[in-house]
């Protein structure tokens, strides 16, 4: 089936594009090239609003560079980025994420000598555009507290919340990160191999918050765990050198000879 067959959506006169109003995140074209290699190629990714839907596909798929390009840490060598019917190609990445797309990365980014409470309520100001307020006394920063708390709680994190982040396990970390994702408030988290490097336990937990989280936003991410992927992905994308191989839900891609082939190596390579 084709990637937009069957789709409903209203001519949007100024860019002569179709936006289809169940899509919360179109790619058109996509297309990402260094120096003559080419990372990304002609991408045509469409994420349907209320989903939870995976990137999957070999290492060296171009699956961080897409997010890197739909979060707009790197522009398109060509290519369209639509996001809530807006064209977000040309923005930078502060203003998608005000916009509303959140995002956590392969590496844990949060502050490691600041508390559990303190990084998630340092992401609550970035929310209310008061980053200085990181500066100012701690009289001023306490009302953001019982939201910093709810998130913390919301994550498994309400017992460590005056740990300093540094002293967290893995797992904990990764957590926090989606904590402070969350508290920005995005329609679209975009989370990238959340479990990677995890234990099984771990992994249970950051599945089940991945679950909660995409009861109320669209979620996007890249997973290398085809068992998570299976468990909590109503639709899944698989890349390969940069292009799109195959689409569907997990039963429908799992089954597919060139999915097996991309990630078991049989046939010509």
């Amino acid at each position: 089936m084709s990637l937009y067959a069957n789709a409903e959506g209203v001519e949007n006169a100024s860019r002569g594009a179709l936006v289809r109003e169940d899509a919360i995140l179109e790619t058109q074209d996509l297309t990402k090239e260094f120096a003559g290699f080419v990372a990304v190629r002609g991408v045509n990714l469409r994420v349907q609003r209320g989903t939870i839907h995976a990137l999957i596909g070999p290492n060296g798929a171009g699956k961080t560079t897409c997010f890197n390009l739909l979060t707009k840490f790197l522009s398109p060598t060509r290519g369209r980025i639509v996001f809530g019917g807006r064209d977000i190609t040309a923005l930078k990445p502060a203003d998608v994420a005000q916009l509303g797309v959140g995002r956590s990365f392969q590496v844990s980014a949060v502050f490691p000598h600041l508390t559990v409470r303190e990084n998630v309520r340092v992401a609550l100001q970035r929310r209310r555009g008061n980053s200085f307020d990181f500066w100012r006394s701690k009289r001023v920063l306490h009302p953001l507290d019982d939201r910093a708390m709810a998130l913390i709680g919301d994550v498994g994190l309400g017992s460590y919340a005056d740990r300093l982040a540094v002293e967290l396990p893995y797992g904990r970390k990764r957590a926090l990160e989606i904590a402070t994702t969350l508290a920005l408030e995005p329609e679209l988290l975009l989370l990238d191999e959340p479990t990677a490097g995890m234990g099984r336990e771990d992994i249970e937990r950051i599945s089940a918050l991945i679950r909660s989280a995409g009861a109320e936003r669209t979620v996007l991410m890249v997973e290398h765990n085809l068992s998570v992927v299976a468990d909590l992905c109503d639709r899944i994308t698989v890349l390969t050198r940069g292009q799109v191989l195959a689409e569907g839900d997990y039963e429908t891609v799992a089954a597919d000879p060139a999915v097996r082939e991309a990630y078991l190596g049989t046939g010509h390579a």
